[in-house]
Parts: structure tokens; C-alpha cells; sequence
């Protein structure tokens, strides 16, 4: 689609987005002795600046004064006005600040919230733009829609077409159109085949008639410049006709003479003209515009004087734009227009309205009240808020300035001499605040390691914007541009992820520390803007209002769940999972991770690979995943995060690239293959003096297998952390899992050392989610395969989607036989139901596709490691009976929320009804 580019940059030497507009005139009488040409470049280009910002997290304008007045000056009503526009609202200090200094001019721009100010500003687009491109009939007049405007037509659009079941709205039925059009004189005149010069037509202008006359010169042109407004407002507002010929005001037909009119030639103009209108669907399929394109005869004393041109329309089932909004955002250092399609995508970017979220999450970020480039944040129910974490992690002290972690702090304090004097005397001005340590913020950010690195430190304290400390060993000429980078993308993280409200700039500040020179400290270039006092942080509720942004930031990942949603989601890392995801990767290359089912390994895994990429600068074939099952293998292969395999290919394959593992569901590794432990350290450890990442996570409680796992005794697992908090399952599902590890820990099988089970002793049980947990006996499997189906058919009218069931089997064998069973049952609901929704049982597949829209059917043990919100398990059984707690633990940490385990009772002793 067709965008409004920008030839503006972004400087690369500011610690904030920073666009140069170039010159441009201040000053109203200044203004007002420019040319209009002039006027309007300069007005633009300031816009599309300010816009750029708005929608991208804030930022700063940076112009030169090409007027020379040597005492400050006023913007200029104009610049003013055009900003007013972009934010629908004339309280031009809630979003913009300028300062004057010298010779050069500062817009300081907040970033676009949609939040209302008032009640009576109940609703704010998601986005800033100058103008929508949409265009409406109001009476005899086309209106251009504001963007709230837009949004409600937007949104209706939207509603209109779900509740019509995608079916376009200009299919009416023959009779009525036809009745429709006897009673229509447009129409009837639209009919004919000629019309008189001089004619009176019987009907005025309205809503659905425009008459316009030819432009006396330029014909053509004069026709591509009204086809976009006229056509658009036509198909967004109903059946419409257009007379090009006719007087406006005295309805008189006056024709295009003949001489200066080509039929072919405007026929060809007008249709392209139509088809290239930029047009967003809601439905399916996407359908054209529908026009009727003709042109009248016009004759004059029964000779062929000219034409007239006359285009009928048909209402568009959703919505046509004249051209792309003007609307831009900052994408990598330019500044870009948005396209039709990003910009109603945005527009209508709204918090998923699913039963997964609502009733087992909690929002923490709302996209009604995030920037532009926000997701929706949400934390388990029964787990910590943003506000619980904040003062668990980073609470604001009362007077002086707090270290922490405190771990980290006396590490780096006795690791290097003069450090701690050095930071001491940098927070003397400063209290109440906070200083958070890292060993590397671009890491924690999810940038580059930079190398000579000794801390950085983001200092959060009263009356002054947020410092970013970076204390280099010694004097670096790259150690500023990391600070810089590392403070600006703190920053729009802050803004557009942790969805921080207030106005925010992050200071750079390198420190060197070097036996060779005096320490000293420096300031970064984005120090040399000198911000509004507003960027301050005034009082200790905006200190731990940004702390909350910063734990979204730090905490914040994918969810699982995103993929079922179709959009992106994030949810929240515990205190717990944060810690051992903060650990430094230089001193701890090794580490056995022992967690309880639903304690969020697999999360962590993927978290590490991230952290292993920034810290050591890998490429994604230089990490291994590496797991026992096919799907899990495959679900993280789709991630694009690292190369992944299965322990069985990972015993068969020459791995010369790889400098790091992660090992996942190690419990069930076997040793058939070999020694998949010892090749692991091999792979890691080949260079003693830099060794690679080798991290392995278990749960031994749920091992499926009487066979060898080859890891090492417990031990020898060291050094070891444990993840105790249960943060996945519903309540009743809980409670079964907790009956389940203690019938574990009371008779292990005889594979799991049993000191590996007092991990039971700290497990914490996250409380707070209803769900189900039932367990049902049936004479055989059909009956069980009707439940099944009757249970798959309630969840699917109520809200949820094939994405959210499983069904899994004791083993391979018995998905086969059960595959056919379950197909045939819901075939025949499908033709005893007339409900719609009824054919979409049909469909099943194995766990290899996970995130596809379909329901898994597959072992317990294939979807080890996998999860989803209804999970049915058909007849548990072990091969052998010394885990087959164990299996039912497995199987029931699979489901979020709604568990079934289905049995087929038991005849003659042990022996149960066959699956066939």
C-alpha cells in the first residue's frame, strides 16, 4: 500500500530519539512573511516529526532557528495548530515542552497515551495521525474523518461484519433493489442513455448525489484529483451516485464538450483511479469496490454536444481510504509512514477478550492505557503483581540511596579496588533513591555484551531523571557510544514495554576505573540536551511507578498463550525465576535446575538462550536445545532462538559449531544411545580457559521410565537451584499434583534418588485459579470417546478454540486406535447437531504442530514438556506400575485448567478392556 515516507533521520548520538528537522521558522509575524510553499515544508516536516514521536515512545525535536531574532521566540500558531491536531486536543503541555537555547529550537515530546484525561474524553485512538484518509457523506458534503471519528467508524465496521457472518453488505436482494430504484430518480437518470443540454435534473445534491462540473482545463487530472474523497465517502457511506457535468447549484446539465473529452482514455484513468484506493477488510473474502462507470450523451438541438460522466457505487463492506493515513513512527533511524494496513492495525489494537486471560490472569498493562507499541502484560492469578515485585525487588528507601542486589554489589566491591569509592561519591547529592547493579544492562536489555565492562548502574532517586551508570576498567572510545545506546533503549523499553505514563529521559554517565589514571566520570552526549525540569521524577509515586515499568521490562516474557491469542501477550517471570535468570553466565557455565511440574523450566530455557546470545555474542547455530520428545524439539524450533534436537539425534550427530547446551526434561533422557551427559560436557568444555554454557533441567518427579538417565548422582548435580513455586495449574488441578509428588516422595521408583525428592518440602502452590479436576470411570472406550466429544463441543461454543484441548494416550499405539473412535463420534454429533460450530470437532493432530489450530491428540509422553488449557488423558497406564504416579503427574501438569482423567474400569483382575 502506498505511505507517506519521510526523508527526517534519527541522530545517532543522543541517549533518547532525537530527530533533526533541520531549519525551520519561529516566531508568528516571522511566520506570517513566509511563503506559503515554505510555510507548509516547514509545518510538515515538524509534524511528521512530532507524530513520529508520539506514536514511538517519545523523544526530542531538534530544529535550527532560520530566523534571526536574538531574544526567544513563540512557536507560531500554525505549528501549534498542526500539533493540536495530531493529539485531538488543545492541552498542548500534557504531550509537548519546547526550549530555546541559542540559535537552537527543542520540541520535547511525551509519548502518545490513549488513556482519557476526563470522562468526557472517554476514548482516545491507540495512535496519532494528522489525518485518517477516511472520508464520509454528511448532507451534500464530504467530511474527512478525525482519527476518534475513524476509529468509531473502524469499529463498527468491524462488529457489523462479524454479526453478518463476513457477508458484504451490498448484497440485497433483487426485489428490493429493484423497488428501491423505481422510487430513485438518480437512479433513473443514472439509466438513461443520453441527456439535453441545458436539462433541469428532477433531484438535488443529498447525501448519496454529487454533482460537479468539468475543470476547464486539464480534464484528466482534474478528475484523478475528486475520485479519491468522492469515491471513498461513497463507499464508506451507502449507494452513491457522482454526476461530473452537472452545475452544483441549478442542477443544470452542462456535458463536457465533445472535443476535449476521450472516452477510452478517462474510462482507463477512472477505473485505476478506483482500484488503486487503499481498502482494509474485516472479512472474507476480500471483496473489490463496486462501481458502474458510465458516460451520458449529452445533446444539444438532437446533436452530440459532449458527455457527462456518471459513476454509481455500491456501499464497501468494510472500508476505503482516499490514500495511506498520514500517520508516522520511528522504525530503526527513520522516520516512516505508516501503511493503511499498519495503521488500522494499530488503530484497533485492543487487549485479547479471551477466557484463558480473563478468568486466570490479571492485567498489568492494558492496551487502553499503553503507548502505541505496547502488548498486554498480565500475571497469574495467586502470583506477585508488578506492584509486589517492584518492592520485593527494587523498593524505594525512605532516606539515602539503596544497593541492590546486595550479593552483586559486595561481589563487584571486592572484585575491584576503588569501585565502591568511586559509585559512593557519585550517589553524595542523591536521596532518597535506589541503585540497581548488573554486571551488564545492554544484556539485560537484550543487547550485545560489550567487553572491559566492569558494572552498570541504573540509579532511580528524586528531583532527577534516571541515571545510567557504565563503570569501564579503562578509558574506552566505545564506552560512551554503549552507554548511550544502553540508556536509550532503557528508555523507550521503559516507555513502550513497561508502558511507564510520565515524561522520561535516561542520562548516560561513563565512569573509568583504572590503576593507570585517576577514576573520573564523563556524561553522555544525550546529557548535553538540557531537559524540562517535568522530566524529574518529583516524588517517590513516580520513582515506583517507573520501578513497575522497569519490572515489566526485566520480567516480562512471550507468553505460551500468545500463539492461542493470535496476538502477543506477556506475562511475568516470579521473583524466583528471575534470580536464576540473573545469574552470571561467565562464573556459572554449569548448572543442574531442579523443578517441581509447572514451575516454569521450559520458560527459563528459553530465557537463558537469549541471555547466552548477548553475553558471549553467538549466532543461533552456535546454542543447543536439546530434549528427549519430537514436539517439544519442534516447539522450540519455531522459537528461532537456537538449533534444537532430540537426545536420540544429538547422540548421532557431529555438533562442531555448538559452544552451548541447554538440556530439557532431563529425567527422561536414557543412555541406549551412549553417553549424552559426558558428550555434553565434551561439547561445552573444550576450551578450559572459556568454557561454554551447559545448563540441565529436571524434574525427577516426573520421570516416565525405569531406565538409566544418565545423569550424574545428585551429588555430583552442582552447583544446583531449584525452582519451588508452582505457577501453572488451576487450583483443583494443583491440589491433584500435590496428592501425586507425595505419593511420589512416599515410594519412589527405584531410578530416582530419593534426596532428589526433598525438594517437596519447599514447594509453594500459587493459589487463586478455579478450574476442574475430574476423574471419571466408563465400562469402555466409546463411552469414554462420547464424553470426549461432548466435552470438546461445550468448550467450543463457550468461547474457547481447538488451540486449548489435548487428548493424550498412555502410548502411541493407543492414539491410533482411539484416533478413528473420536472421528467417527464427532462426524456423528456433527450430523445429529445443527450447530455451526459442530464441524470444527473434526480435527486432530499429533503434538508435532503444537501451536496449530487444532486439537492434539498424542502420548503423555510426546507432550512432555508441552501445555495446554483442557486437557483430557484417556485410561492412564503405565508399562511399569513403579511410575505410573509418575505418569499421572506428567499427564496432569500438561493442563492449565480443566483436567480429565478417564478410565475404562478394570475386569478380571488386571486385566482391562482392549482400545479396539
Amino acid at each position: 500500500m502506498e505511505k507517506h515516507n519521510s526523508s527526517l533521520v534519527v541522530e545517532s548520538t543522543y541517549a533518547d530519539l532525537v530527530i533533526n528537522a533541520g531549519k525551520v521558522t519561529f516566531g508568528e509575524e516571522n511566520r506570517k512573511k513566509l511563503q506559503r510553499t515554505q510555510r507548509d515544508q516547514e509545518r510538515e516536516k515538524v509534524t511528521q516529526a512530532a507524530c513520529a514521536l508520539l506514536n514511538s515512545g517519545g523523544g526530542v525535536v531538534l530544529m535550527e532557528m532560520a530566523n534571526n531574532d536574538e531574544h526567544p521566540v513563540e512557536m507560531g500558531l500554525d505549528l501549534e495548530e498542526s500539533l493540536r491536531t495530531l493529539i485531538q486536543s488543545s492541552d498542548l503541555q500534557a504531550f509537548f515542552e519546547t526550549k530555546q537555547e541559542g540559535r537552537r529550537f527543542y520540541l520535547f515530546v511525551k509519548s502518545w497515551r490513549p488513556h482519557p484525561s476526563s470522562e468526557e474524553d472517554s476514548i482516545k485512538p491507540r495512535i496519532c495521525s494528522l489525518r485518517s484518509s477516511l472520508y464520509r457523506r454528511s448532507g451534500t458534503s464530504v467530511l474527512s474523518m478525525k482519527p476518534r471519528e475513524a476509529f468509531d467508524f473502524l469499529k463498527n465496521k468491524k462488529k457489523n461484519t462479524k454479526l453478518s457472518g463476513n457477508e458484504p453488505p451490498n448484497k440485497i436482494p433483487r426485489q428490493s433493489k429493484q423497488n428501491s430504484h423505481n422510487l430513485n430518480p438518480a437512479d433513473q437518470t443514472f439509466q438513461r442513455d443520453y441527456l439535453q443540454r441545458g436539462e433541469i435534473l428532477p433531484f438535488p445534491e443529498s447525501y448519496c448525489v454529487e454533482f460537479k462540473q468539468f475543470s476547464t482545463k486539464h480534464i484528466q487530472q482534474y478528475i484523478k484529483d475528486i475520485i479519491p474523497e468522492y469515491i471513498a465517502a461513497f463507499a464508506n457511506t451507502g449507494d452513491s451516485y457522482l454526476f461530473i457535468g452537472v452545475d452544483d447549484k441549478s442542477k443544470k446539465v452542462l456535458g463536457c464538450a465533445k472535443e476535449n473529452f476521450d472516452c477510452n482514455s478517462l474510462r482507463r484513468i477512472i477505473e485505476d483511479a478506483i482500484n488503486k484506493l487503499p481498502r482494509v477488510h474485516f472479512c472474507q473474502p476480500q471483496h473489490q469496490i463496486t462501481f458502474t462507470l458510465k458516460f451520458l450523451d449529452v445533446l444539444e438541438e438532437g446533436q452530440l454536444y459532449g458527455y457527462v460522466c456518471a459513476i454509481r457505487v455500491r456501499p464497501f463492506c468494510c472500508a476505503v481510504f482516499s490514500e495511506a493515513p498520514k500517520s508516522w513512527m520511528v522504525k530503526g533511524k527513520q522516520v516512516c509512514g505508516l501503511t493503511t494496513e499498519e495503521w488500522v492495525d494499530l488503530m484497533m489494537d485492543t487487549d485479547p477478550d479471551l477466557l484463558c486471560l480473563s478468568e486466570d490472569f490479571e492485567s498489568q498493562l492494558s492496551l487502553s492505557s499503553g503507548p502505541p507499541l505496547s502488548r498486554p502484560v498480565y500475571s497469574k492469578k495467586g502470583l506477585e503483581h508488578k506492584e509486589d515485585l517492584q518492592q520485593l525487588l527494587f523498593p524505594v528507601p525512605l532516606e539515602g540511596v539503596q544497593y541492590t542486589p546486595e550479593s552483586l554489589w559486595l561481589e563487584l566491591s571486592s572484585e575491584h579496588e576503588g569501585l565502591e569509592e568511586l559509585i559512593k561519591k557519585q550517589m553524595h547529592p542523591f536521596s532518597p533513591g535506589i541503585l540497581i547493579l548488573s554486571r551488564s544492562w545492554a544484556v539485560d536489555l537484550n543487547l550485545p555484551e560489550k567487553p572491559g565492562v566492569v558494572c552498570d548502574a541504573l540509579l532511580v532517586t528524586q528531583n532527577s531523571a534516571p541515571i545510567l551508570y557504565t563503570v569501564l576498567r579503562e578509558q574506552d572510545a566505545g564506552g560512551q557510544l554503549y552507554c548511550t545506546r544502553t540508556a536509550s533503549t532503557l528508555k523507550q523499553k521503559l516507555v513502550n514495554m513497561g508502558g511507564y505514563p510520565g515524561k522520561l529521559f535516561v542520562t548516560p554517565r561513563v565512569l573509568q576505573l583504572s590503576s593507570e589514571s585517576d577514576a573520573g566520570s564523563s556524561e553522555g552526549s544525550g546529557s548535553l540536551i538540557d531537559y524540562p525540569e517535568s522530566y524529574n521524577l518529583a516524588d517517590t509515586q513516580q520513582m515506583e511507578a517507573l520501578l513497575q515499568s522497569l519490572v515489566i521490562v526485566l520480567l516480562g516474557f512471550r507468553s505460551f498463550l500468545s500463539d492461542q491469542v493470535g496476538c502477543e501477550i506477556l506475562n511475568l517471570l516470579t521473583a524466583q525465576q528471575y534470580e536464576i535468570m540473573s545469574k552470571n553466565l561467565h562464573k556459572t557455565t554449569k548448572l543442574f535446575i531442579h523443578g517441581l511440574p509447572g514451575t516454569g523450566k521450559t520458560i527459563i530455557a528459553m530465557k537463558i538462550m537469549e541471555k547466552i546470545k548477548n553475553v558471549f555474542g553467538c549466532e543461533e547455530n552456535e546454542i543447543l536445545y536439546v530434549c528427549e520428545n519430537q514436539p517439544l524439539k519442534d516447539f522450540m524450533c519455531n522459537k528461532n532462538i537456537c538449533c534444537a534436537v532430540t537426545r536420540k539425534a544429538f547422540m548421532s550427530t557431529d555438533f562442531k559449531k555448538i559452544k552451548h547446551i541447554i538440556i530439557d526434561e532431563a529425567q527422561n533422557f536414557r543412555t541406549e544411545n551412549g553417553d549424552w551427559y559426558k558428550k555434553a560436557k565434551t561439547i561445552t568444555h573444550t576450551g578450559k580457559d572459556n568454557p561454554g554454557i551447559l545448563w540441565i533441567f529436571l524434574d525427577y518427579f516426573q520421570t516416565s521410565h525405569m531406565a538409566d538417565s544418565g545423569l550424574p548422582c545428585v551429588q555430583r548435580q552442582h552447583p544446583r537451584e531449584k525452582l519451588t513455586k508452582v505457577v501453572r495449574s488451576a487450583n483443583q488441578i494443583a491440589e491433584f499434583l500435590q496428592d501425586k509428588v507425595h505419593e511420589v516422595s512416599k515410594n519412589p521408583p527405584p531410578n530416582i534418588p530419593p534426596e532428589s525428592l526433598k525438594i517437596l518440602h519447599e514447594a509453594e502452590w500459587a493459589q487463586g485459579v478455579p478450574g476442574e479436576c475430574e476423574i471419571r470411570e466408563y465400562l469402555n472406550l466409546d463411552q469414554v470417546v462420547a464424553y470426549i466429544t461432548e466435552k470438546c463441543q461445550f468448550f467450543l461454543k463457550h468461547g474457547y478454540s481447538r488451540k486449548d484441548i489435548a487428548v493424550l494416550c498412555s502410548t502411541t499405539s493407543d492414539v491410533e486406535k482411539c484416533k478413528s473412535k473420536l472421528q467417527t463420534a464427532m462426524r456423528k454429533r456433527k450430523h445429529s447437531d445443527s450447530n455451526e460450530g459442530s464441524h470444527l470437532l473434526e480435527r486432530f493432530k499429533n503434538a508435532s504442530d503444537v501451536t496449530g489450530n487444532h486439537i492434539v491428540l498424542d502420548s503423555v509422553r510426546r507432550f512432555s514438556g508441552l501445555e495446554r488449557n483442557i486437557v483430557f488423558g484417556i485410561d492412564p497406564q503405565a508399562a511399569e506400575p513403579a511410575v505410573f504416579n509418575n505418569l499421572l503427574l506428567c499427564l496432569a501438569s500438561r493442563a492449565r485448567k480443566h483436567l480429565y482423567i478417564l478410565k475404562v474400569r478394570r475386569v478380571d483382575g488386571d486385566k482391562i478392556f482392549p482400545l479396539s
